[in-house]
């Protein structure tokens, strides 16, 4: 395969792959359409790449459309599963519609950046103060039910099957499960009731590259998210995310072989 890589980092090792710096895609406009594959674009190249030079891209374009926005994402989730996704309200930033949400939602509820990854730019809200702390900060209200848990799921997607899952354990600080907060990952077996979950979603919406956080209540998974771009703390030292990226690609690169052959039509004369 002949591969274009924006991210030198993930996808290092990666055979038959020139890499180049995304502030210098106006120089190598050729290499790109002659690639089977761009690797990792940055958010901002993808109208160019795949509108323009008609690039396949890797991740899929729904990997970042959906991935960019927790708004957009968890609409998508709400269409295709609802029954796993949790309560979410999502208002305008307006006095209005800060009443409105403070009035339905029970104490303590979640609030969130729509944008934002890490742990980052979330909140646990449990009074008066950490509303109006949260609204001041934010052009979109997006807020959650909160679910009593100590700990979730990340399963890691590539193409249509499951890499890796592992749980993640909370935060001695408490509410964060994620990593680069705290978190620890736990090696423990993880129900298959969600990683067929992760590979629904991920299948239903397109998504070929991500990281899926899924929270176990009663039995029951919810989807919180997905990360288009994951951390690696989990997967160990070994090849196995390359491996399964290569094998992907090359599986949607070479034709598919018919089952039968094809039709030959009569020729007119």
């Amino acid at each position: 395969m002949n591969l274009v890589s924006f991210d030198v980092f993930r996808t290092l090792g990666f055979p038959g792959t020139t890499v180049i710096k995304p502030e210098h895609t106006l120089r190598h406009r050729q290499l790109l359409q002659e690639a089977d594959w761009v690797l990792f674009p940055q958010y901002w190249q993808l109208n160019g790449l795949v509108y323009g030079l008609h690039c396949r891209v890797f991740p899929s374009e729904a990997s970042y459309r959906i991935g960019h926005d927790k708004v957009e994402m968890t609409r998508a989730f709400e269409l295709i599963a609802p029954e796993n996704t949790p309560l979410t309200l999502i208002e305008p930033n307006t006095p209005e519609a800060q009443q409105r949400v403070w009035e339905l939602m029970a104490l303590p509820f979640v609030a969130k950046l729509p944008r934002a990854s890490m742990g980052e730019g979330v909140w646990l809200i449990e009074s008066r103060e950490d509303w109006h702390r949260y609204c001041v900060r934010t052009q979109v209200l997006y807020v959650q039910e909160y679910l009593p848990i100590d700990r979730d799921v990340r399963v890691v997607i590539v193409g249509e099957r499951v890499v890796t899952a592992y749980w993640r354990t909370q935060s001695p600080r408490g509410f964060y499960n994620n990593i680069a907060q705290g978190g620890s990952i736990d090696h423990s077996p993880v129900p298959t009731s969600v990683t067929e979950l992760a590979l629904r979603l991920a299948r239903e919406l397109g998504v070929d590259h991500a990281g899926f956080d899924i929270a176990l209540v009663g039995g029951h998974p919810y989807v919180l998210e997905f990360n288009r771009l994951f951390g690696n703390q989990g997967l160990g030292s070994g090849s196995e995310l390359k491996d399964a990226i290569l094998a992907y690609l090359s599986s949607k690169t070479e034709p598919e072989d018919p089952d039968e052959p094809a039709p030959i039509w009569p020729v007119a004369v």
